[in-house]
């Protein structure tokens, strides 16, 4: 009898939660509910399952599901075959991983004509099968009988090579001895590599894997996709060995061993114990060792890639969440030096009121007369704020705005430093030139620059994830995967926050739960033919937007000063009845009970539970109700750049300053201090105490104080510490840095060349990248280099990481 195990079942194992909730979600996500919906409205279906829980559980599903789709055709595949019975159908229905589905396949799968196959049709499967199972017969006397000119068996030892070729694809489609010896080779083999002959100039920034060895069970994500990087380019050559130690010549592997006591050979002195042992030795060097080295490999890649994607999806969403400056007007400074500093003048709204183009810098260096555009503009508009691009010339024109602050302090102006990446991708998409149809694309950068200082998450939801570029090697990672993972992470985001329904772009509306790019574009026409929506009632009015889309999405969107105060909060339309008899029990009208603290703390959320409602809905709504359409972002602060420390050669041992983070990585964290160049504060420097994970310290876009370590002016390295009471170690300052080569020191910025990618400005190439203030990351440029000297190579090296 087979006994399986449902997939809503693994997974409430593997989540450690009860099968109904995996139930309840699974139902919920077939028929159509998006996981922000689930999380937020379905609390008493799913069990109260959190966001983390369902994407894990909607990953988890996708892969089991493509798991039973893949055995279903295996069985179907065999049973055409003839050869499905009960034992092997137990045995595919016990498989629990892709892998083991493909090592039971691996017999039955249809394959060219192999030189085993070839030899079963020349009859030699007999012969095979007679010598394992009688090693006493004489190999060489047994093949006789075999020799058969008429199907190309000349002599009897063509006859045994033919017999050979049969028993090594035997052991080497043995889906157990397969599977034990993968784990072997995963637990005790080690990845190397060396640089290619000729290739160390070309190839300096993976100096550090030169002559590099280490367990694959040890190999971090990051150093795994540095060393596959580096073997792409031509740099290293990358080996999968199955022993930390190499086999003495002569000898036999483990593996071997294993291989021969799994099939009964053994070396008993009989007749065809040394030509079945070398059987054994051919099917381990020409057959398995190549087999589990594709396997090791991917999955090493495997590993490495989720980590990255997990990475990347991590720090985008600290980016999407960084604080907002608010509905402020703001002037965008976009710089450049020969062709100028493009200007563009927002309101609050972010719409653009003005735009200009001053040549501050080389070669026209009309600076009084910027000076005077600038300081016009803000008076006119009355503006607020001005949002910096880090780009090239940034230093250069946030002088200019510094002189500008002092010149007219009348203004009252603030400045920040915003990352502009992903603005050139923006400029030039369809989008904009929809939404900004009479601006140049160069313009168009400095509209962007200044929108993302005013809200983050508006903006950059405009922008492919991947252009933001927050992540490791982004360019090697499976498309489909990256984009899956960044998309919900945009989708958590977006539905965390909120979305104002009056004023939010098409591309921000088709980020909300049950909007599609297309009812996003008909929303927005909408309101465009008919004005500002007075309730969310009014949604039913656009075209195609069904009941459905309705359900998913009317949580989510807010309305300021609409009909209902309702349609500000958080609480979905569905339970408005359960807020009228709120606001019944406490005696009071709506307006007297939204943002009323202390008389909704003192009411009794079980009062209000029905059949419809249960606890976790009705202790939302009250929630929601004390701070309707509360913004879960933090308030919004500025990094002050210390004056006169603009490049690295300003740069002194033992300063402390204050910088941004702009990516954290699994080795530590980069902060942006100012100089063009980030910093890396290594992740035994990140705390007085140990740190297992550097996001737990910091994320991108806090700002930190830091002592300068050490600077590398000619490597364009610089080592930082976040424990300020000490020298700490651990921040780069020679031996091997473990970002594996990914933020080279040629690693180009804006208008350098990349070779084989295409990018805009700012946007993300295979590197790091940074993050900036207020918006999304700017490219950073270091890389490791030879070893160095120093104390922070020495504390490097006394740690292992050297």
């Amino acid at each position: 009898m087979i006994v399986t195990i449902s997939i809503d079942q693994r997974i409430a194992e593997e989540l450690g939660v009860a099968q109904r909730q995996v139930q309840a979600a699974v139902n919920l996500l077939d028929g159509g509910s998006t996981v922000p919906f689930i999380a937020r409205y379905r609390k008493e279906v799913t069990g109260s399952l959190d966001d983390i829980q369902l994407r894990a559980l909607e990953e988890r599903l996708r892969y089991l599901r493509e798991m039973e789709d893949r055995r279903t055709a295996i069985l179907e595949s065999i049973r055409t075959q003839g050869k499905l019975d009960e034992p092997l159908q137990a045995q595919i229905m016990a498989a629990d991983s892709k892998a083991r589905l493909e090592d039971i396949y691996l017999p039955f799968k249809p394959k060219r004509r192999t030189k085993a196959q070839i030899a079963r049709e020349a009859g030699l499967e007999p012969l095979a099968l007679a010598l394992l199972a009688d090693p006493a017969l004489e190999p060489a006397v047994a093949a006789q009988a075999y020799v058969n000119p008429d199907v190309s068996v000349a002599d009897a030892a063509a006859a045994l090579d033919g017999a050979r070729a049969i028993l090594v694809e035997r052991f080497a489609e043995d889906a157990d001895l397969i599977g034990t010896l993968r784990e072997r080779m995963w637990t005790r083999g080690r990845l190397t590599s060396r640089v290619r002959a000729g290739k160390e100039t070309e190839g300096a920034k993976f100096a550090d894997y030169f002559e590099f060895a280490e367990p694959f069970v040890k190999v971090p994500s990051h150093r795994a996709l540095a060393l596959f990087r580096g073997e792409k380019d031509g740099i290293l050559d990358v080996t999968l060995e199955p022993d930390a130690e190499p086999t003495p010549a002569g000898e036999r592997s483990d593996y071997e061993r294993i291989i021969a006591t799994h099939v009964g050979v053994a070396d008993a002195g009989r007749p065809a114990d040394r030509w079945l042992l070398d059987s054994v030795r051919w099917t381990w060097r020409t057959r398995v060792l190549v087999h589990l080295g594709i396997d090791v490999r991917a999955r090493l890649w495997q590993t490495a890639e989720d980590e990255a994607v997990r990475v990347f999806a991590a720090n985008l969403r600290d980016l999407l969440l960084a604080a907002p400056a608010g509905a402020r007007s703001t002037m965008g400074l976009d710089p450049g030096l020969r062709t100028g500093v493009k200007v563009a003048v927002v309101d609050a709204t972010g719409k653009v009121v003005d735009t200009a183009t001053i040549f501050p810098h080389e070669p026209r260096k009309q600076w009084d007369q910027s000076i005077a555009v600038l300081a016009a503009l803000a008076a006119k508009h009355k503006v607020d704020l001005v949002a910096i691009g880090n780009g090239t010339a940034s230093r250069e024109t946030d002088r200019l705005a510094a002189d500008l602050l002092s010149r007219h302090p009348e203004l009252s102006l603030i400045k920040v430093m915003v990352s502009e990446a992903g603005a050139s991708v923006y400029s030039a998409s369809a989008y904009a030139s929809q939404e900004l149809p009479e601006l140049d694309v160069s313009l168009r950068g400095a509209v962007s620059i200044a929108r993302r200082l005013q809200d983050p998450l508006a903006e950059l939801v405009k922008i492919d994830p991947k252009s933001i570029g927050v992540g490791q090697y982004q360019h090697d990672l499976a498309e489909s995967k990256l984009s899956r993972s960044l998309d919900a992470v945009v989708e958590d985001c977006v539905n965390g926050v909120g979305v104002d329904l009056n004023t939010a772009s098409a591309p921000l509306l088709a980020r909300v739960s049950g909007i599609t790019p297309t009812l996003a574009e008909n929303i927005v026409s909408y309101r465009d033919a008919n004005g500002p929506f007075r309730s969310r009632a009014g949604l039913s009015k656009v075209s195609r937007l069904g009941p459905k889309a309705f359900e998913q999405c009317a949580g989510f969107l807010r309305i300021r000063d609409g009909d209902n105060p309702l349609d500000t909060s958080g609480v979905h339309p569905e339970a408005y009845p359960v807020v009228r008899r709120i606001v019944a029990a406490a005696g009071t009208d709506i307006g007297g009970l939204i943002g009323n603290g202390s008389l909704l703390r003192g009411l009794r959320p079980q009062t209000f539970v029905d059949e419809h409602f249960g606890l976790p809905t009705v202790t939302d709504i009250l929630a929601e109700l004390e701070k309707p359409g509360r913004d879960p972002r933090p308030a919004f602060r500025t990094a002050a750049f210390a004056d006169g420390v603009e490049t690295l050669a300003d740069l002194r041992e033992g300063m402390v300053l204050e910088g941004v983070v702009t990516n954290v990585a699994a080795f530590g964290a980069f902060v942006d201090i100012g100089v063009h160049q980030d910093g890396l504060v290594h992740i035994s420097a990140l705390s007085n105490t140990f740190v297992q994970e550097p996001r737990d310290v910091v994320k991108p876009g806090d700002i930190v104080r830091v002592r300068v370590l050490e600077v590398d002016a000619v490597r364009k390295r610089i080592g930082l510490t976040m424990r300020l009471d000490e020298g700490a170690p651990g921040a780069r300052g020679g031996g091997r840095r473990d970002d594996g080569g990914e933020r080279g020191a040629g690693q180009p910025r804006r208008g350098d060349a990349d070779p084989g990618r295409t990018r805009g400005r700012g946007g993300a190439t295979g590197g790091q990248a940074r993050s900036g203030q207020g918006g999304a990351p700017r490219q950073s440029s270091q890389r490791p280099a030879p070893p160095a000297t120093g104390p922070m190579a020495d504390a490097l090296r006394r740690a292992g990481l050297a």
